[in-house]
């Protein structure tokens, strides 16, 4: 089911998503104050490839990944949360793109937070 699932993902917008944390990612890490979020990015991007049969598990961030995620959300991270929460009122519409329009709210949660977050 979870290779179904990642297929129809990958045809219906993921692959979209995922080149837009893939250049998200190169934009950032231009500049040396932007690797680690860069960082974040292209794993991001790679999770957004497949992300069905896994789970995100948020929190679990000291003090540096809490100022790190306020940096995050102030200069990017609402751009790609937003995108995804687009994404997902699209998928939504269908009753075939429910489970999509799950996984692009999730994706949207680590949009907010990538910093402390586990994929499981």
């Amino acid at each position: 089911m979870r290779l179904l699932g990642n297929l129809i993902w990958w045809i219906f917008g993921g692959v979209l998503m995922a080149i837009s944390w893939a250049i998200a990612g190169l934009l950032l890490t231009i500049t040396i104050v932007g690797i680690p979020f860069g960082a974040q990015c292209f794993k991001i991007a790679a999770f957004t490839l497949v992300p069905f049969g896994k789970e995100i598990e948020l929190g679990n961030f000291g003090v540096g990944g809490f100022l790190l995620n306020i940096l995050w959300i102030v200069f990017c991270g609402w751009e790609l949360a937003i995108g995804h929460l687009v994404s997902a009122f699209f998928c939504a519409i269908t009753i075939v793109g429910i489970p999509l329009a799950f996984q692009n709210l999730k994706l949207a949660q680590l949009a907010f937070m990538p910093f402390g977050a586990k994929i499981r």
